[in-house]
Formats: C-alpha cells, structure tokens, sequence
C-alpha cells in the first residue's frame, strides 16, 4: 500500500504554495530604513519616502498582512520602532501607519499646504522639469490632507507651474497657457518639458562652438582699431623726440632770460639774438612734429576725415599737437592674457604671464617717457612759450 499516493503529495504542495503566497517580484522589493532621527542620519530616507514605498506594500495584492507587517517592522529603527513596539508583531499595517503618522507625518492641515504650494517658486539655476517634479510632490500632500480634490490636482499643477515658472519662452512654446482648461497629465507634461529643454541645451552648445571664438576676435578687433588710442604708439619716436624736445626747452629758456636782460641795454643786438632763437627753436619745432607724422602708424579702420584731421592737427603748434601727452600712459590690456581689447573679468583665454610682463614693460617704458616729456623742463618751457 502506497503511503504517500501521488494525488495526496499534489494536495500537499498546493496548500503549501497557497500558504506562502510570497512573489517573486515582492520578495526582491526591501523597503528603505527610517528610524526618525533629526538630523537624518546617511542612507535613512525621510518619512514621505519611507511612507510611499509602503504604499507599494499594501498595493501589493500578493502579500498577507502578516508578511506587510513584517516588512514594516524590519524597516524602522529607534526612536521609531519603539513607538510601534507596544502593538506587537501580529499588528494589521494599518494601526502601525497610523501611530506613525501622528509621530512623523506634517501636522499641517490641507488649506495651509495650499497656501505654501501656491507659495512654491521657480528656484534661481533650477530647470523647469525640477520644479515642476517639486511641485507634483507638494501638491501630492495637499491631495492627501484634502486641501483640494484628486479631480483639480492636474489642473492645479499647470496653474502654478505657468505662474510661477520664470521660463516664459519655454511656456510658450508649448503652449501651456491654453492648455489650462485641459491639461496633459503629469508623466506627459513633464516629457514635455524635458524634451524642449533638451532642444534648448543642445542649441546652446552649438552656438558657443560656432560663435564663441568669432565674436572674441570681433570684439579684439573693435578695440584695437580705435583710431583715439594714440598712446600706444609713442614708443615708435625713440629717443630722437626727446632729445628735440629737450633742445626746444633749453632754446625757450634762454630766450625768457634774454628778454629780461633787455632793461638798460640797446635794442638792436638784443633783438636779434631773440629773431635768432625763435628761428632756431621753430626748426627744432617743425624736425619734432615731422618726425611725429612719419613714425606714428595710422590707426586701422578710421575714415581718410579723420587721417586729414590728424595731419592738419600735427602740423599747426606742436605744443598743441602734443595733447595727448597731458594724460600718463594707462594699460590697455588683458591682465590674464595679455590680449588688447579686453578685461581680465570678461577673458576666456589661457593665462599667458610671458606676454603680459611684456606688456607691462611697455607700459612702465611709455610712462617712464612721458615723465621725461612732462618734467620740470617741459613745463618751464610751456610758460616760455605762452610769454612769446
């Protein structure tokens, strides 16, 4: 006789399988740990996670309440685990979610999480699909502390989203505002968002890789062809300029000393020395302002009025021609690259320090010669030269 017939071993492993009742897919699923503790400690979820993915349990339609209430224990720690101690282990999930939540859900009753997500704002540097995610989740609890209905939550969502969202191009090109009577769901508005923001990064990139190194040079080239920065050609007179016009400075001076000395003496000799003088400093004069005309380059880009202008000005007084020279020799260039026609706040350059301690060498040079120009001697001369 057949102890164990076959339709008595069938029997058995149904009731066993039926007994257990445990899937696959909901055996893989662990919830998140949540003790409750302020500040959270790393790897602990807050309570509205915590909470969600317990939903998921009880959705679960292959799991007892024994085996939810199980998970939901193995999941919490202390100080939370020792306020569900006092029900025991054989608890429904139910009277374990709910002690919770009056220890750790928002006391908050739903008009004020209205008011505080109609409060809910567009964050500096935040892309719209972020902000409109935030807003899904705080509306989320005003669904569930009934501050509206499940009915005017979508609605609700694109309402905010259009007012508060900062993007206004980004609202118009989908035209969100005529989508508030029926608005997409939320899966689909989000998908939308992420899709025109993906357009808008990717057009973005290649204009920065087309124009970024065009307009660079455009505003280099602005810069450098300003026909009114003649200082930086002052370098090119050498050292010629400087000693005419130390010359011109002794000659004024000598010709101040013989008109003082015109008291008491005849007049004829005198004069003649002062006509001799004023010859000589008015060659001295025309050399200097010659010589400034056929050294000084002509600025790239300026009108032929204005070239006319220049020479027309530099070979009338060369006291007056000179101009200029009243203000000291500033930087024009780049701190960081040494480039002209930028700052160092706006250049997108590699540093090159070889090339700016070239520049500032020029620099301290000019200047060096305008306070050579600009001495004691140059402004005895100007007053010479006002007394004629």
């Amino acid at each position: 006789m057949d102890v164990n017939p076959p339709e008595v071993q069938r029997l058995v492993i149904e009731h066993i399988m039926k007994s257990d009742g445990v899937s696959p897919s909901s055996a893989s699923f662990q919830l998140r740990v949540f003790s409750g503790k302020v500040p959270r400690p790393t790897g602990e979820v807050d309570y509205d996670t915590w909470r969600n993915s317990v939903e998921l349990i009880l959705q679960d339609p292959s799991l007892s309440d024994l085996h939810r209430s199980s998970r939901i224990l193995d999941s919490l720690l202390p100080p939370a685990s020792e306020i569900v101690k006092q029900l025991g282990a054989k608890a429904l999930p139910v009277a374990y979610l709910e002690i919770l939540d009056s220890a750790f859900d928002t006391v908050e009753d739903g008009d004020d999480l209205f008011a505080k997500f109609l409060n809910t704002l567009q964050n500096t540097g935040e892309k719209p699909s972020l902000y409109l995610q935030r807003l899904h989740t705080n509306l989320l609890k005003v669904v569930k502390r009934g501050g509206i209905s499940a009915d005017e939550a979508e609605q609700q969502l694109l309402k905010q989203f259009c007012r508060s969202c900062w993007d206004d191009t980004l609202i118009a090109n989908l035209k969100l505002e005529h989508k508030r009577n029926r608005p997409p769901p939320f899966p689909e508005l989000l998908l939308q968002l992420r899709s025109e923001e993906n357009k808008h990064s990717a057009k973005e990139s290649r204009m920065r890789q087309h124009l970024g190194t065009q307009r660079q040079r455009a505003s280099s080239h602005i810069v450098t062809a300003n026909p009114l920065d003649l200082s930086r050609n002052e370098m090119s007179e050498g050292t010629e300029v400087v000693e005419l016009r130390q010359q011109v400075a002794k000659l004024q001076s000598q010709i101040a000393k013989q008109k003082n000395k015109q008291t008491g003496r005849s007049v004829s000799p005198s004069t003649n020395a002062v006509l001799e003088l004023k010859q000589q400093v008015t060659e001295l004069q025309s050399q200097m302002s010659k010589l400034r005309v056929q050294k000084s380059p002509e600025p790239k880009g300026s009108s032929s009025k204005m070239k006319q202008t220049n020479i027309q000005f530099s070979r009338g007084d060369p006291l007056k021609a000179d101009h200029k020279l009243h203000h000291r020799p500033r930087p024009g260039y780049c701190f960081q690259c040494g480039e002209d026609g930028h700052v160092a706040s706006i250049c997108e350059n590699d540093p090159n320090p070889s090339l700016v301690a070239d520049k500032r060498k020029q620099l301290k040079e000019r200047q060096a010669l305008w306070d050579i120009q600009h001495g004691p001697s140059a402004s005895e001369a100007l007053n010479a030269g006002q007394s004629l």
